[in-house]
């Protein structure tokens, strides 16, 4: 493979998954003010709903029911207030 790139090597175009955080955040930059937070908070409360709603439908149960909300979410979800 002469004069080819190794394309076994990472590169920093590797894709990224989009969370359902970083979904919501994208659906709300457009907005402003009270209005932004309102929509945002109304979107991962959503989407952790959509989440619940997938581990028990997967019977995830305890602290792994949990961590998956949170691997749903996209990492550090926020605690539901």
């Amino acid at each position: 493979m002469v004069g080819r790139p190794d394309s076994a090597a990472p590169t920093a175009t590797v894709p990224v998954p989009v969370t359902k955080r970083v979904t919501c955040l994208a659906t709300t930059a457009s907005l402003k003010g009270q209005d932004k937070r309102d929509q945002l908070q109304l979107c991962l409360a959503q989407a952790r709903v959509d989440c619940l709603k997938q581990a028990i439908d997967q019977k995830i149960v305890g602290e792994a029911r949990k961590s998956a909300i949170k691997t749903c979410m996209g990492g550090d979800a926020p605690e539901p207030q």
